[in-house]
């Protein structure tokens, strides 16, 4: 179960990296427009600060490897994926 202490620590090291993550999603994969860039970033950032322990644990428990590894391998097969087959051909 994930700690959902009051530690500042453990806090800001949450926030900085769910950011981060959101940042370079927005890299990633560019967005059209600022109002999809600013809901993109919004939902990057709340979904990092909720998710982003317990499933990172969870991959590395399960899968005996870097939750960031695996993590950055789906989402490249998806892009990938999207730029193959997505509705802009």
């Amino acid at each position: 179960m994930a700690d959902f202490g009051n530690d500042p620590g453990l806090w800001a090291a949450k926030g900085i990296g769910s950011v981060a993550g959101a940042a370079v999603s927005l890299v990633y994969m560019l967005p059209k427009g600022r109002r999809e860039a600013g809901s993109r970033f919004f939902t990057g950032l709340i979904c990092g600060l909720i998710f982003g322990g317990p499933v990172g644990l969870w991959l590395v428990s399960r899968l005996g490897i870097a939750a960031s590894l695996s993590a950055w391998w789906v989402l490249g097969a998806v892009a990938r994926l999207a730029d193959r087959y997505g509705r802009g051909k």
